[in-house]
C-alpha cells in the first residue's frame, strides 16, 4: 500500500526538519508530502533543501495562508493524482508523535479509516492545561451525542483515510475549517458507511512555535456539528 502522509506548515521552521528525520529514522514506510503555505521563516526552503537526501520527501507550495482544511483538501487532490492507497494527516510541531504514526499505518487493513485517539483505552495527553483539556475532550462528546457515532475522539487530527474512504466522503462537499473540519470528515465517512478504527496516541504539547488554535475555530466546530446532523 502507498501511503502518503500529509504535513500541513506555516512557520514550522523549528520542527519541520526534526520531524522529517524522526519519521525516517524509526523507518516508516511513507511518502511524505509538506503543505507549505509560504511560511515567512523558511519552513519550505528547509523542506526542499531535504528532499535530496530524501527522496520519498515532496513539497507542494502554495502562495499564502488558507487554512488547515484547504491545506489537507490540497494534498489529498495531490496524493489522488500519484495514485496513492492511504492518506495521513499529521502536524507538523510534534504533537503527533512518529512512534504512534507508525502504529496507525500499521492498523491500515483493519479499517477504511484510522483515527489517532487520544480518548480511547491507552490513549491520552501530555502537557496540557484544565482549558483545554476541557475544551478537547467536550468538543469529542459533544459531537458523538450530537451525531451519534460512538467515537471517542471526534475532534482529533492525527488520522488516516484509505482512498476509499476519500472517495465516499465527496471532498468538494466539505465546507468546514479546523476541529469541525476533522468532524465533519468522520461524519460523512461513517455516514457513508465506512468502518472506523481507533488506535490509542499521546498527543504532546508542541515543541516550538505557536498555536493555531482560536476562539474561532473552536466556535465553528460548536454551530458546525448542528448544520452537519441536519443537512
Amino acid at each position: 500500500m502507498k501511503t502518503l502522509v500529509i504535513i500541513p506548515t506555516y512557520n514550522e521552521a523549528g520542527n519541520i526538519e526534526s520531524l522529517i528525520r524522526d519519521i525516517y529514522k524509526k523507518s516508516i514506510d511513507c511518502d511524505i508530502l509538506v503543505v507549505d503555505d509560504n511560511s515567512p521563516d523558511g519552513t519550505g526552503a528547509i523542506v526542499k533543501s531535504l528532499q535530496s537526501e530524501y527522496p520519498r520527501l515532496h513539497i507542494l507550495e502554495r502562495p499564502g495562508k488558507s487554512g488547515l482544511a484547504k491545506a489537507y483538501l490540497a494534498g489529498f487532490k495531490w496524493g489522488f493524482e500519484k495514485d496513492y492507497d492511504w492518506f495521513v494527516e499529521m502536524d507538523a510541531d510534534f504533537s503527533h508523535r512518529p512512534e504512534d504514526l507508525k502504529k496507525i499505518i500499521e492498523s491500515f487493513p483493519k479499517a477504511d479509516f484510522v483515527v489517532g485517539s487520544r480518548y480511547t483505552e491507552g490513549g491520552g495527553t501530555a502537557n496540557w492545561g484544565l482549558g483545554r483539556k476541557i475544551i478537547s475532550k467536550g468538543g469529542s462528546f459533544y459531537a458523538r451525542t450530537i451525531l451519534g457515532y460512538p467515537l471517542y475522539d471526534w475532534t482529533g487530527g492525527f488520522n488516516a483515510w484509505s482512498r476509499q474512504a476519500l472517495e465516499a466522503i465527496n471532498l468538494e462537499s466539505v465546507r468546514s475549517e479546523g476541529y469541525s473540519f476533522q468532524i465533519e470528515l468522520k461524519y460523512k465517512a461513517l455516514k457513508r458507511g465506512q468502518k472506523a478504527l481507533e488506535v490509542p496516541i499521546l498527543f504532546e504539547d508542541r515543541r516550538a512555535g505557536e498555536s493555531k488554535m482560536s476562539l474561532k475555530i473552536v466556535v465553528e466546530a460548536f454551530y458546525r456539528v448542528w448544520v452537519m446532523r441536519f443537512v
